[in-house]
């Protein structure tokens, strides 16, 4: 029972916060921001919200650190949409699957095209 009270408290700050960083940070500044999971502490009083930015190092950068600045605004934008007895607490948390993932894809794709390059004698 507490497993789907955590997932469904879960969806719901990352349904939140997801919208609350599409309203207010512009992909020209800090590039394309999205929540990629959020991780709870057992009580629900702490978050871990994972970021993943699409864009360049500086715009990555920038995002990160506006998240952090604007953390408690954030925080209690989210508590007057998701109504918790105990608003957990933030901390944002850069991931790096995204860029791990492309990263990936990009090593399959130039051993393919080596693989369809026919070997000289």
């Amino acid at each position: 029972m507490a497993h789907l009270r955590h997932q469904r408290v879960r969806e719901l700050l990352k349904r939140a916060i997801g919208e609350i960083i599409r309203q207010n940070y512009g992909i020209d500044e800090f590039g394309l921001i999205s929540v990629v999971d959020i991780e709870m502490g057992s009580d629900l009083k702490s978050a871990r919200v994972f970021i993943g930015i699409v864009g360049t190092k500086p715009q990555k950068q920038a995002a990160l650190r506006r998240l952090q600045k604007d953390k408690g605004e954030i925080q209690r934008t989210v508590g007057t949409r998701v109504i918790l007895k105990y608003l957990p607490q933030l901390r944002f948390v850069l991931d790096q699957s995204l860029e791990r993932g492309n990263r990936v894809l990009e090593i399959i794709e130039e051993l393919e095209r080596n693989e369809a390059i026919p070997p000289q004698e």
